[in-house]
């Protein structure tokens, strides 16, 4: 009977992580700021720089926890705390990344889908996760098998060979330590999520570290007797070894606000999104909203992709198609910067491991995705840049598996400044840095690959639209104003195809 397994010990953030022993292996959960336990990640950091212990620690994580300076995973990079660092997405945690770059600790940046469904496949102690994601990416161990430095040797991934068909390979690993957050956690220790913008992987990470003999270490916002609806549990008390009760801004709801009910609730209301001004900005999100089709499935990127939402609700056709996110919501509105992950007013909200299922297996009609560099091929660089490790989160699972891909960029970067007058775009600065190049440097969407799998994929600027062909980068549709012999071509790494190019809908441009 459950009440023969004794009250669930509820311990200080400090009482619990001195639990921690050195050279372990810890998973931790969240998605930039939700569902991200700041209040154990403090604890640790205050524990490591106080007393030295513990050291030598492996981090894994699937998707990007920080604010981009000092929340979140930022706590962790320390030196001699870490020794290995396993990540999805790396950008929200440049402490991390500097880490990285001073080969300070081992860094692997593989795919965020693979990482939450591996949790899974180590709980269950088998051999690995076995999926195409990844292949011809620098993920691809022909390439550096998501090594990010010098001092990273050891592989993680593997071709292997099945039923004749090459396949890759993500070893399993055990987990020693799990630090997951849910809302309420009640005396026997059964935690739920009902303030909690997103699911997460929580389960399959306390069960990875249940079933390897290592810890469970849970942060909530409250205690209660009892949770009285089973179905509700998100993670039994049998797998939580202490609970940490944390308030205020220990435990907001996001990195960006401290509760929004939008989050947790079903709903048709409009979010609170506003019309945007005219804009480069703009112009790339209504010509790829044109690209969407009613009915359509459709998963929205960080950052300029997110416009499409807002274009679509200010000319009402909103409705007409499902926005999705990689962290589990389903319908609804996607939340923007720090609170990036939740969806105001979502159908249904699930957990992260089962939302890539339905990404890795096609469910997706249309993403409409960022990219950083574009060359010849088709080829995408999302995760590094100058120097910088990003990293490409769920990007690898959502653009080789969704039948139709739309990646938004303006057409160089760094100082960019344009005006539309007239129905007319006028570049009145140029960008420092070109976005297409000759190579890449990191290849992480590849468009041979995706020609061979027969996915169509457009490449939308607010200067020019490109599609992937057989033959390389074609240059489809320009905007009106727009001379390409002064204004495209000499800002290239490369010369494109240029059969039959139209120009770019009148209305792209019109104000506001």
């Amino acid at each position: 009977m459950a009440g023969m397994r004794g009250a669930a010990r509820i311990l200080s953030a400090r009482e619990s992580v001195a639990a921690i022993p050195s050279g372990a292996t810890i998973a931790v959960g969240g998605f930039v700021g939700a569902g991200h336990p700041e209040a154990l990640s403090i604890a640790l950091e205050q524990r490591f720089l106080e007393l030295g212990e513990p050291k030598g620690l492996t981090l894994v994580y699937g998707a990007g926890q920080g604010d981009r300076g000092e929340r979140g995973l930022n706590h962790l990079a320390h030196e001699g705390l870490l020794k290995r660092v396993i990540g999805g997405h790396w950008n929200l945690a440049p402490k991390l990344g500097q880490l990285a770059r001073d080969n300070k600790i081992e860094a692997y940046n593989l795919p965020q889908g693979v990482i939450c469904v591996l949790y899974r496949e180590i709980a269950a102690k088998r051999a690995g996760v076995f999926t195409k994601t990844g292949m011809h990416s620098f993920i691809d161990p022909l390439h550096t098998g998501g090594r990010l430095n010098a001092c990273t040797t050891e592989a993680l991934v593997e071709r292997v060979v099945l039923d004749g068909e090459v396949w890759l390979r993500y070893r399993t690993f055990p987990i020693h330590v799990a630090l997951i957050r849910a809302t309420s956690a009640d005396e026997n220790g059964n935690l739920s999520l009902e303030r909690e913008g997103v699911i997460g992987d929580v389960l399959p990470i306390a069960q990875a570290a249940k079933n390897h003999g290592g810890i469970v270490l849970a942060q909530v916002e409250r205690f209660v007797k009892r949770i009285h609806d089973p179905k509700s549990v998100c993670v039994p008390g049998i797998l939580v070894d202490s609970i940490t009760v944390a308030e205020g801004t220990l435990h907001s709801q996001t990195f960006g606000e401290q509760f929004n009910e939008n989050y947790v609730s079903a709903g048709t209301a409009k979010a609170p999104l506003g019309i945007l001004p005219i804009s480069e900005r703009k112009i790339i999100g209504r010509r790829a909203l044109k690209e969407i089709s009613p009915g359509n499935v459709v998963n929205l990127g960080i950052g300029l992709p997110e416009t499409v939402a807002s274009i679509a609700q200010e000319k009402g056709v909103l409705g007409e198609f499902t926005l999705t996110l990689e962290s589990g919501p389903i319908g609804g509105i996607p939340a923007a910067g720090l609170s990036f992950g939740c969806s105001h007013f979502p159908e249904a909200i699930l957990d992260q491991p089962s939302q890539f299922d339905f990404y890795d297996g096609g469910g997706l009609d249309i993403a409409v995705l960022g990219a950083v560099e574009i060359d010849a091929e088709g080829s995408v660089n999302v995760a590094s840049f100058l120097g910088r490790i990003a990293g490409v989160g769920g990007f690898v699972n959502i653009a080789q598996n969704t039948r139709k891909l739309v990646f938004c960029c303006t057409f160089t970067a760094g100082d960019l400044e344009v005006e539309v007058r007239r129905g007319r775009l006028h570049i009145l600065k140029e960008g420092k840095y070109p976005k297409f190049v000759d190579r890449v440097e990191q290849v992480c969407f590849h468009g041979p690959t995706a020609i061979a799998n027969g996915q169509q994929v457009l490449y939308v600027t607010e200067r020019a639209v490109f599609e992937l062909t057989t033959r390389g980068l074609t240059l489809r549709e320009v905007a009106p104003g727009i001379d390409p012999d002064k204004d495209i071509f000499p800002h290239m790494g490369f010369i494109p195809l240029t059969a039959n190019w139209q120009l770019m809908p009148t209305d792209c441009f019109m104000n506001p």
